[in-house]
């Protein structure tokens, strides 16, 4: 009996590694988190408080690094991840997270920079995080739960930062950075640290 309780665990954990995305780092989530934090900081120290010409090209120009470090850290140690438990990177289950995470992102970017444009800045924090959060949802199903809530917590700070219209730069700050290090202390706990 023991044998065959064994071996069904065996069957699940190959069903499981083919189907879900495991190599997601919870270190990946802490330095995202940092970083979003410390660009969020100049954001609001520099840029906002001094009223800096071409303000709207600066906050461009930090979030666009915010990303680029963001998406670095992730692969960096999921890389690690991947390889010190022996699997590949990349495969179908990355590329089904991929397409998943990028059409709400993509939207949610597009919808950003027409509020730009337009003049609307007050609402571009809002915008960025249920669209973050809906991505995350929406892909949260191809691997660890924590992502799922995750995107709901998201979600519910995009809504707070609608409701607080002119404080949207804290709910961003709570949602891209101190959430990411919260969750990704949990992930790191709970799966890293195996």
């Amino acid at each position: 009996m023991e044998k065959q309780l064994e071996d069904l665990k065996a069957i699940r954990e190959m069903m499981e590694k083919s189907s879900k995305f495991l190599s997601l780092s919870g270190l990946s989530g802490i330095m995202a988190g940092t970083t979003a934090t410390i660009g969020a900081a100049i954001a609001y120290f520099v840029i906002l408080s001094h009223y800096i010409d071409q303000a709207e090209i600066l906050l461009i120009a930090d979030a666009l690094i915010i990303l680029i470090l963001s998406i670095g850290f992730g692969i960096y140690f999921s890389r690690k991840k991947a390889q010190k438990s022996k699997q590949k990177l990349f495969n179908k289950v990355t590329l089904r997270i991929i397409y998943n995470l990028s059409i709400p992102l993509a939207t949610g970017g597009i919808v950003s920079i027409i509020l730009l444009l337009n003049g609307n800045i007050e609402f571009i924090a809002a915008i960025t995080l249920i669209f973050y959060g809906l991505a995350l949802v929406n892909a949260s199903k191809y691997t660890i739960d924590e992502i799922h809530y995750l995107g709901i917590t998201e979600i519910i700070l995009g809504i707070g930062a609608l409701i607080f219209l002119y404080h949207g730069i804290i709910f961003w700050t709570i949602g891209f950075g101190v959430c990411h290090i919260f969750y990704g202390a949990i992930m790191y706990k709970k799966y890293d640290l195996k």
